[in-house]
Formats: C-alpha cells, structure tokens, sequence
C-alpha cells in the first residue's frame, strides 16, 4: 500500500522548482526568433566559451607555479647532492692518508703469511733428486717428476712403440696359429662326421636286425596266445553247453510250479523259484491295463478339444488385435489429416492478417497532429 501522507522535502521541492524554472527560462530562450540562430543558444555558449577560457587561464598559472616549485626544488636538491658528495670526498680522502702513513701492508703481525714476494724470497723445494730434504714425508717429489723427466718419457715413448711392435708381431704370430688349429678342426670334424655317418649306418643296419628278431619273437608270442584263446574258447563253448543243458531240463525252464510253493501258505511263494503268473491273473491285468488305456485315450482327446479351443481363442485373439491396430492407425491418419487442415488454416489466416497489416493498416499516410508533437520541449 503507498504512503501518501509524507512530509515534504524543501530542498529537493526547491530544486525541482529551480530546474523548472531554468527550463521555462531555456524554452523562452530557443523558441524565440528574434535571440535564436538556426536553433544555437550564442549567449549560452559565449558563456561558456569565457568559463572555458577562464579554466584554462586558470590551469596554466597553476601549472606554472607547480613549475617553478619543482625547479626551485631540483636547485635545492642539486646543491645538497653536490654538498653530500664533497662531505664523501674529503672523508674518503682523510681515511686514505690515515691508512697510508699509519696502516701500512709491512707493518702487519702476518705479513709474512701473504707477502707477495714471499716465493721470490724462499729457495727451491729440492735442487736435485736426490736432495737430502726430499723425505718420504716431504711430498715434494712424486713418481715422474724428476728433473731427467724428459729424457726418461723420450726413452719410454720409444720402449712403448718397441713393445707395440712385438705384440704387433705376437698378434699376427698368435692369428697364424688360430687360422692353422681352425683349419686342423674343420679336418677333424669332417673326420668325425664322416665317423659319426659311418656308425650311424651300422647303428641303423643293429636296429633293422634287432627289429627283424623281434618281430620273429612277437609272431611267435602271437601264435602261442591265439592257440591258448581257442583252447579257452572250445573250454568256454564246452561249459556254456552243459550249463545251458542243465536250464533245459531243469526246474527254472520247465516251468513247475510246484517248485515256487512256499512253505508258510499256498498265497506265498520263493521268489527265485517263482515261474510267473497264472492265466487268471494275466486276464486280470490285461482288463486292468485296457481300462487304463481306455482312460488315458480320454484324457488325450480332452486335451486335444482344450487345446483347439486354445488354438482358437488365440486365433481370435490375434484377429481382434490386427482390428484395433487398423482402427487405431485409421484414426492417426485422420488426426494428422485434421492437424495438416488446422495448420493450413491457421497459415492462411497469419497470411491474410500480414496482408491487411502490411496494406490496410500500415499505409494511411501522417496527419498535421503527428508533426505537432515535435519541438515541444528544450531537450
């Protein structure tokens, strides 16, 4: 909800006033033939051509006091560098005198130590090679640094180049030999394979031999084995004879029954002596048996009718789908049809709504009272 009931601001009221007053003022100015050029305020910008000037005027007297400030300053500070280095000078100079009349590199506890001279002044470690101060602990003469040195590198350069030639000479003596026991082998090893070839044959012709035998022992291994299986067989044939003999005439094939009577009761019998059953009793399962296939072809033929009427309902099933999916794709090209009817439609009526815009409504040409509203204010 507003607040309409706050207190009055008097300045910004004041301010309001002021650049309304301005305005009407400014309006009064531009609207006014007789004071306006072409629509350019020459009082307002003489002013401000005079205010600019000023600033100007203004910003280059600062400049120049900043100026000449800054140079007074440079003056000043040039006149302390230039004192400051002098204070240097002369109190750089004052130590160097010090130092020269009472600080002198002689008159040092250590000069000794770092004199400059000090080997020019000294003798030489040794003399010569065999100089007495030349201790063991002395570490003044090492191994090729005796003073016959060149000398003694001349004749072992030419002892080096000596001993170079008689390895030279052993090297070539040394390949001779090697190239000599490289033929020598190869000899021998075409010897040896010759030998190896030749032991070879006769291992092979051994081997031919000892498989000839072998197969001779094998043989007649073979032929003693097969009479030994035909005398077990005709043994075996013999046996299988009598025993099947013995079944013929026995009890077991001739089928007693007297042979199977228990002797607990005549409903009992032996199982291992029992012949089978009776005629009554095989006519009794053989009606047992017809009743069961009796009533297991019934229960296959109820299965056959229900899985029919499966079949059928399936079949049915499968042709009410194929309806439903026709009429369903019926109807899409029928919604689609509707959509592509409803599009064209709309599409004409945004053409023609285009056209009554474009040449009824944007083409009725401005009046007096369009231009009115122009120059009304200064802005």
């Amino acid at each position: 909800m507003y607040k309409l009931d706050l207190p009055v601001d008097y300045k910004e009221a004041s301010a309001i006033e002021r650049r309304r007053k301005m305005e009407e003022d400014r309006k009064g100015r531009i609207f006014n033939a007789k004071i306006r050029t072409i629509g350019v305020d020459t009082q307002a910008l003489t002013q401000q051509a005079r205010d600019k000037a000023q600033q100007e005027e203004y910003e280059q007297k600062r400049h120049e006091a900043f100026a000449a400030d800054a140079l007074r300053n440079d003056r000043i500070s040039l006149l302390l560098e230039k004192r400051q280095q002098q204070d240097m000078y002369e109190l750089n100079k004052a130590e160097n005198e010090f130092r020269a009349l009472h600080q002198q590199a002689c008159s040092r506890r250590e000069w000794d130590l770092y004199d400059p001279d000090y080997l020019k002044k000294d003798k030489p470690a040794r003399v010569h090679d065999d100089d007495p101060r030349c201790g063991i602990s002395s570490i003044q003469k090492f191994d090729g640094e005796d003073l016959n040195s060149k000398a003694r590198k001349k004749f072992q350069a030419e002892q080096s180049r000596e001993w170079h030639a008689q390895q030279k000479r052993e090297r070539d003596l040394a390949e001779q030999y090697q190239k000599e026991a490289d033929r020598l082998y190869e000899l021998k090893m075409r010897e040896l394979d010759a030998r190896a070839m030749e032991l070879e044959d006769a291992e092979r012709q051994c081997r031919r031999a000892i498989d000839m035998a072998t197969k001779d022992y094998n043989a007649a291994q073979d032929r003693e084995r097969k009479e030994k299986e035909a005398l077990a067989k005709q043994q075996e044939l013999d046996d299988n004879s009598t025993e099947i003999a013995n079944h013929i005439f026995g009890d077991v094939l001739t089928e007693n029954p007297a042979v199977a009577q228990s002797a607990f009761g005549a409903h009992r019998v032996i199982p291992d002596r029992w012949k089978g059953m009776s005629p009554h009793q095989l006519e009794e399962i053989r009606k047992q048996q017809e009743i069961q296939r009796k009533e297991k072809q019934r229960l296959q033929q109820e299965e056959e009718i229900r899985n029919r009427e499966w079949e059928r309902q399936a079949i049915n099933n499968a042709r009410a789908a194929l309806l439903l999916e026709r009429e369903s794709a019926r109807k899409k090209r029928e919604l689609q049809q509707q959509l592509a009817d409803e599009n064209r439609r709309l599409g004409q009526e945004q053409t023609d709504h285009k056209n009554y815009l474009y040449k009824e409504v944007y083409t009725n040409p401005p009046t007096a009272a369009y231009f009115m509203q122009f120059n009304t204010t200064t802005r």
